[in-house]
């Protein structure tokens, strides 16, 4: 395979596994697989877009306006101090998305994994002030910790869904080093402190 073959299956696989993706995956996951799945199509679908909106839709519109308004491009906000704008964004936006969800007695599970992802971009925000740690590999540490905070919960064995995860962070944190985003040690510490939030916010909070 060419070098220039390697590099956009890197980038597509980057685009693919969005960290603003998460809550929706981990949506979909507990409407098929958890006791979610009993609730009417029009109550899933609600969700689904309310929490697609606030967390996809939303942030991602406001940091491309931000970044237009600025004159910036993708490489110019990918700056150590210019970092925290979209995280900023992310952070409201989610905040509101956690909210409204709240406010509505949408069941906890539900609001428990927007929360999660809410903890993850905190974090990252907070570490990247001094470090550039991998969003991408938090988030699906995100969803593996996610797996094993409902795998306690619902008395399911992980195993499966873990290796799959497992295998997937493996090429998206591959794919991060071959764009030269990340190193290893950026890679694999945005994994584990997305798996560390995810379970925390499932299981305590």
């Amino acid at each position: 395979m060419k070098e220039k073959d390697i590099v956009m299956m890197a980038k597509v696989l980057s685009a693919v596994f969005n960290p603003f993706f998460l809550p929706v995956v981990g949506l979909l996951a507990l409407f098929i697989f958890s006791y979610l799945s009993l609730l009417p199509w029009e109550a899933k679908l609600y969700i689904l877009i309310l929490v697609a909106t606030f967390t996809i839709l939303l942030p991602t519109t406001l940091i491309r306006l931000f970044r237009r308004w600025r004159g910036w491009s993708v490489a110019d906000i990918s700056l150590r101090e210019r970092r925290i704008v979209p995280y900023i964004i992310a952070i409201i936006c989610y905040l509101l998305c956690y909210h409204i969800i709240t406010s509505n007695h949408i069941p906890y599970t539900i609001g428990s994994v927007v929360m999660a992802s809410l903890m993850i971009q905190v974090v990252c925000a907070i570490i990247n002030h001094w470090w550039n740690i991998s969003t991408h590999t938090a988030a699906i540490g995100g969803v593996a910790g996610a797996i094993i905070a409902f795998a306690e919960i619902f008395s399911f064995n992980p195993i499966w869904w873990l290796s799959i995860v497992l295998l997937l962070a493996g090429m998206v944190g591959t794919s991060r080093m071959i764009l030269k985003r990340h190193t290893l040690a950026q890679v694999v510490t945005g994994f584990l402190i997305g798996m560390a939030c995810a379970i925390l916010a499932v299981l305590f909070i």
